[in-house]
């Protein structure tokens, strides 16, 4: 645990004196939001120092960056600081435990900030646990969230879908499945439970694929009949049977008929009352 409370004090420190923090786990600063900030600083002064560290010269800025950045709106030259004598490991850890008691970090912002802990620190996720006071199972929830590609992050954040929302999307191992998911979730504004419901149907239906039926042979191609008519009737010429066809093609129909001498028909014992077939084809294009 970091003991800083009997090395700190508040200076007034010239804004230009102040960097930023490296390890700031909040990535989305949003204008409106600032801009409101910075109206509460001109009305009402600042309430809470922002902390930081000595670094050379100047100042690294550990937290309060919303504060900072409204205070520079404002135009003001120089801001209340209380300055911590601690170095740039300590100095993260200080930065992710303060926005993560406020609750203002978001969710993939809160996770990005974890793992750059763990990795800094070179410690297990257990120990990472014990000395942010987070369960481990709490943790390991949160690191999970990392598994989903940047653009899922993109679209969970400015649908502003929750914590959940993101875990329950993480059962989907298919990315393109999930990535579907996602936009029929953002789509309808379902919240946690009925989007739960539907990615359970969505694995149900996976666990349960149909059984593959046996392949059906589809001739498609009207060719293939129309070859197979005048070969019949190629050999029927080389048979000696006077046979004849026509084919006439109309705007809805291709007819292929074939005429047959009925003296060959009877002599080749063909049923009687046939002495012409017909073949109408519909036309497919």
């Amino acid at each position: 645990m970091l003991n800083l409370m009997d090395k700190r004090k508040v200076v007034q420190i010239p804004l230009e004196r102040v960097a930023p923090n490296p390890a700031q786990p909040r990535q989305v600063f949003r204008e409106e939001e600032l801009r409101g900030l910075a109206e509460s600083l001109r009305q009402n002064g600042l309430l809470q120092p922002i902390s930081v560290r000595k670094n050379g010269a100047g100042y690294e800025l550990i937290a309060g960056e919303r504060r900072l950045r409204a205070a520079k709106l404002l135009g003001w030259r120089s801001i209340a600081a209380i300055v911590n004598e601690c170095d740039a490991g300590q100095s993260a850890v200080l930065a992710m435990t303060e926005n993560m008691q406020r609750q203002n970090l978001g969710v993939f912002e809160e996770a990005e900030g974890l793992r750059r802990l763990i990795e800094r620190w070179g410690v297990t996720q257990e120990e990472a646990a014990l000395r942010l006071g987070k369960s481990q199972s709490a943790l390991a929830n949160k690191l999970r969230l990392l598994k989903l590609r940047d653009s899922e992050r993109d679209a969970i954040n400015r649908a502003g879908l929750t914590e959940r929302h993101a875990r329950a999307l993480l059962r989907i191992c298919d990315e393109k499945q999930r990535e579907h998911a996602l936009g029929v979730i953002i789509e309808k504004g379902w919240n946690v439970a009925k989007s739960e419901e539907y990615i359970d149907r969505l694995l149900q239906g996976e666990a349960a694929k149909p059984k593959k039926k046996r392949p059906t042979m589809v001739v498609k191609d009207v060719r293939i009949f129309m070859n197979t008519l005048r070969h019949a009737v190629d050999t029927m010429k080389k048979s000696g049977i006077a046979a004849q066809s026509r084919q006439n093609e109309t705007e809805e129909y291709i007819e292929y008929m074939v005429r047959i001498p009925k003296a060959a028909a009877e002599a080749a014992r063909l049923p009687a009352g046939s002495p012409i077939s017909t073949f109408p084809v519909k036309r497919t294009g």
